[in-house]
């Protein structure tokens, strides 16, 4: 047993997902604050639904850690929208995380690794910075929905993920539901939705999508890969 599963008790993830069955996105998160006081924080790629997510947290906690992934390959909207929503819902604890140099310089000199080997490319930048990001922290809240691919159709509001655990407040939420969401609010949108990116992630590994597609065929298209592996709950 690490210090992490000797900090806290292991929660009964089934009777915490069955007493937030029908619990709105912002009491899960409010449960999970409760669950773990100064031990979770908030994953963000700040992509184009991502101000939903944020706005919530925003209105229970704006000092909740945010942690955001900066893999070097980003497009240059998704570090300008990071800025402009933090700054827009008042969030006070964004943390950038990047890949380590002396891994970067041993594994991809030349900065094509996305192209030979999608997975290890993604292991490097994403899996590995999320991995060091998340150390202090028992529990994290992420932006997962079931609609959005089929791998996604059957998670749980709560998932215990390795050796922590994972709340996911929109799971049960639609694209329409979320776009009227931000409507209401008047939320910032990423400034690449309206040129047809509908899930954004690193630039070599994003192309728009076409009307009808899934929401996520424009990530890695062509290739047999829909997940970078944050999310295999691999003990991250």
């Amino acid at each position: 047993m690490n210090a992490l599963e000797r900090a806290a008790p292991r929660l009964d993830i089934d009777a915490l997902n069955a007493r937030l069955e029908n619990a709105s996105p912002l009491d899960v998160i409010a449960a999970g604050l409760a669950a773990f006081p100064g031990r979770i924080a908030a994953v963000s790629s700040f992509g184009t639904e991502s101000a939903v997510l944020l706005h919530m947290i925003a209105q229970v906690d704006q000092a909740t850690p945010i942690l955001f992934l900066d893999t070097g390959h980003l497009f240059e909207e998704t570090l300008a929208y990071r800025d402009t929503l933090a700054g827009h819902l008042g969030l006070t604890n964004v943390q950038t995380f990047s890949p380590d140099p002396a891994a970067l310089a041993a594994r991809d000199p030349e900065r094509g690794l996305w192209s030979d080997n999608a997975d290890a490319c993604c292991a490097l930048r994403k899996v590995e910075p999320l991995a060091r990001a998340l150390a202090p922290y028992g529990a994290w809240f992420n932006g997962r929905k079931r609609y959005q691919a089929a791998t996604r159709t059957a998670i749980g509001l709560v998932e215990q993920d390795g050796e922590r655990v994972k709340f996911n407040p929109l799971a049960a939420m639609g694209r329409e539901e979320l776009v009227g969401y931000m409507d209401t609010h008047g939320l910032p949108r990423h400034p690449l939705e309206k040129h047809g990116f509908a899930s954004i992630g690193c630039m070599p590994c994003t192309s728009r999508v076409q009307p009808g597609e899934d929401p996520r065929a424009g990530r890695w298209r062509g290739k047999a890969k829909t997940e970078c592996g944050i999310h295999f709950g691999e003990g991250i």
